[in-house]
């Protein structure tokens, strides 16, 4: 009975070691293993983690993980108000401007998506899908003029992707340019079978 009750304690011991409680973590062990748990696919364990943590010791990479967390489990709204905190945090953080523009450019808020989406190519001018949803929501307002141009830029920046040339020949078609929307029909057909690299 003595030894049963030496092995318990032991037991109780090691897994009390093991399983240091998150709050008495440092931020950085913390964050370590909420990322590892999120990019294990556990969404709602990662989501948990964080909630768990006060506001005030979040850090704007938190606050945006949060955001792709909400959004991955189909709530825009919080997901969109976890960005903008992200944003507040760290106003050059181009990843949370155009996480935040997508929401507006799917609620069909294209002004206030362009907003964001001209902040985000501010901080990072060389991400191609920047410039192609910027050409959405041009779109989106009829624009077709700003649409073009901003399909180019991001043709310019990563050409071999389908969807640019496409959304190009429309803002094209509704120019009226006929040599602008044949090119761009041609390089579609070309690249539309061909995976991005």
């Amino acid at each position: 009975m003595k030894k049963i009750l030496v092995l318990f304690i032991l037991s109780f011991l090691f897994v009390a070691n093991t399983n240091t409680c998150f709050a008495e973590k440092s931020f950085e062990d913390k964050k370590k293993e909420i990322v590892a748990v999120y990019n294990s696919n556990n969404t709602e364990e990662a989501y948990k983690m964080i909630s768990k943590m006060a506001e005030d010791e979040r850090d704007y990479e938190l606050w945006y993980l949060l955001g792709n967390l909400s959004q991955d489990l189909n709530n825009d709204t919080n997901a969109a108000f976890f960005w903008q905190k992200a944003i507040l945090m760290n106003p050059e953080f181009d990843k949370a401007h155009y996480n935040l523009a997508n929401v507006y450019l799917k609620e069909k808020r294209y002004n206030s998506a362009i907003r964001e989406y001209k902040l985000a190519i501010k901080y990072k001018k060389d991400f191609a899908y920047y410039y192609y949803n910027l050409g959405c929501a041009y779109l989106g307002l009829k624009d077709y003029k700003e649409a073009k141009s901003s399909f180019e830029k991001a043709i310019r920046l990563k050409s071999n992707v389908a969807d640019f040339y496409y959304n190009l020949a429309f803002a094209c078609k509704n120019l009226r340019d006929e040599k602008c929307m044949k090119t761009a029909l041609e390089n579609y057909e070309k690249y539309k079978d061909k995976e991005e690299i």
